[in-house]
């Protein structure tokens, strides 16, 4: 198993190098090692993903801290890959207590993560300017402390609330100038509005898919200047309505065709055995 210091080194050399990647996110062990055998470089976790898998609504705070921290853990060490992780809002609003989120993702073997202006309340879903703006410094601050180099993405959840992409990319500037290491807009759905935000800022951006325009390619937005291609929790709702048209077929027809369209058991014990024991 790769150290955390050798896969901190391998995250930062894929947002220095040329052109675009795709981080899936896988939201336990098993999705992370199908997604590693698929040859993915890095894989990032989902706060939706987790929130599915324990039967909870997602959003800020509906898993705990420590729930957060234990699946960083358990995706992290299933494979060599690097890990980034999506750490909410930090789980408070005062910057240096948020940031603490920071530390304790590193220690779980996380190589890189985000956090968010998003404040899970309803009244007032944004924090102010200048909070959002402190929260990411502290943030940074805490990063660059830590014994292995860990990642920080800032994200501007301004376009899931409500507010224009002018609002989205003054924090992203705001955020790049207090050190934030990836800029990350959710809500940029098409190319002339992705292109706006890359060309506003100076460091690595991260799209997600489940926000954008599924028809993109990764070609197209490598072209825009994308540098980090995420899908949020779009597998794991893909996986359930999988499971959920197989369940429905029971229950309505009581029917079995969707046994043809499993993958074979034969496949997946190869993918586990690889890496039986870490790798």
């Amino acid at each position: 198993m790769k150290t955390a210091a050798e896969k901190a080194a391998r995250f930062r050399a894929l947002h220095e190098r040329p052109g675009a990647f795709i981080i899936p996110n896988p939201w336990d062990a098993g999705t992370a090692r199908l997604l590693a055998s698929l040859g993915f470089e890095a894989l990032a976790t989902t706060s939706l993903g987790l929130a599915n898998s324990l039967g909870r609504v997602d959003g800020t705070n509906a898993v705990s801290r420590a729930e957060v921290i234990e699946n960083c853990r358990v995706i992290a060490a299933a494979t060599d890959l690097p890990v980034n992780a999506d750490l909410e809002n930090g789980y408070a609003d005062e910057p240096r207590a948020a940031a603490e989120m920071i530390r304790l993702a590193a220690e779980a073997g996380i190589s890189g993560g985000s956090i968010e202006d998003a404040t899970g309340d309803p009244t007032r879903p944004i924090y102010d300017f200048d909070l959002a703006v402190e929260r990411v410094h502290a943030a940074v601050e805490v990063a660059r402390a830590l014994p292995v180099p860990f990642l920080l993405t800032a994200r501007a959840e301004n376009l899931l609330h409500g507010r224009d992409l002018d609002d989205a990319i003054r924090r992203l500037q705001a955020f790049e100038r207090v050190g934030a290491d990836v800029l990350y807009a959710p809500g940029v759905r098409d190319l002339p509005a992705i292109r706006a935000v890359v060309s506003a800022v100076g460091k690595p951006v991260n799209v997600v898919m489940s926000a954008a325009d599924p028809d993109l390619t990764l070609a197209e937005l490598a072209e825009a200047g994308v540098k980090r291609i995420s899908v949020g929790g779009a597998l794991s709702r893909l996986a359930l309505a999988g499971f959920l048209a197989g369940a429905r077929e029971m229950a309505e027809r009581g029917g079995f065709t969707w046994m043809r369209d499993t993958v074979p058991t034969r496949e997946l014990k190869a993918v586990f055995r690889d890496f039986s024991g870490g790798s």
